[in-house]
């Protein structure tokens, strides 16, 4: 891709989301190592992949008030840079029904993770102390609360499920069809790094995508009852792979997610934030 010259303005933009996807690639390293450990009978089982359990596990490392501080900011730089992607199309998806059902998904991404930025700014605020039962982190039962509380908020709840179960088949495509490489710069890559960074980006984005797929069920769950509890995290999802088909596999995919982290970290310094 040509060299872009960026304004102040978007030197900004490009910081934000660097930030953010380095805060959303640790997080997700940190969920697939914990994931993984509780797969071998090492940790809290209960909590696997449980994201607020895993921010809670950071506040309580050495530092850790300042550790949870700085996933806060990054996750807020990651929803922030989400809005901005789907309202401004920094990176150029267009207005057609294929550019403009991207943005909605980058809107989607940001009304997650500002929910569970939300959420790691209360525990931080709280100093390590008990948070409201209305804040167990679970992002998207907060979106489908939000949802369920409008009018005709059954149907905007099946269609946000629709959108998570889009968002999971898109990443299967994105994996299975190599067009995930197109993310990232690949000619900035260093040759030895770059078949490890691409491996880890096709198998994270289809763990990922088996993840999505079974939330996005969860929340046409929570459509038909009306009842946002029965909207499902990644916590929901790993117990139901395990549940339904072995340890072995809730191994593998911890793993993936591991890959999906280490990707994003990549994402961070090799993808470009502005196309034009």
């Amino acid at each position: 891709m040509a060299e872009i010259r960026l304004s102040r303005r978007e030197k900004w933009i490009e910081l934000t989301a660097q930030i953010g996807l380095i805060s959303i690639g640790l997080v997700y390293v940190l969920v697939g190592v914990l994931t993984f450990a509780s797969s071998l009978g090492i940790g809290d089982s209960v909590n696997k992949g449980k994201v607020s359990q895993i921010l809670r596990w950071v506040q309580d490392l050495v530092f850790g008030q300042i550790l949870l501080a700085i996933v806060t900011v990054g996750l807020l730089c990651y929803t922030v840079w989400r809005f901005i992607e789907a309202i401004m199309d920094t990176d150029n998806k267009g207005n057609g029904l294929h550019g403009l059902a991207l943005r909605a998904s980058y809107l989607s991404y940001g009304a997650v993770y500002g929910a569970l930025t939300y959420y790691a700014a209360r525990l931080f605020l709280s100093g390590g102390g008990s948070t409201s039962e209305d804040l167990e982190g679970k992002p998207r039962e907060t979106v489908a609360q939000l949802l369920l509380e409008l009018p005709y908020g059954r149907w905007l709840v099946a269609a946000f499920a629709l959108g998570t179960a889009g968002v999971g088949v898109f990443q299967i495509y994105l994996s299975l069809s190599g067009t995930y490489r197109q993310i990232i710069e690949e000619c900035k890559i260093d040759t030895r790094a770059k078949e490890i960074l691409i491996r880890s980006g096709q198998i994270g984005y289809f763990a990922r995508a088996i993840v999505w797929l079974i939330i996005g069920y969860f929340l046409l769950e929570a459509a038909w009852q009306s009842d946002s509890s029965a909207a499902g995290d990644s916590h929901t999802a790993l117990n139901y792979l395990e549940y339904e088909y072995g340890t072995l596999t809730l191994a593998t995919v911890s793993l993936g997610l591991v890959c999906y982290g280490i990707f994003m970290f990549a994402r961070a310094k090799y993808q470009p934030i502005f196309i034009k």
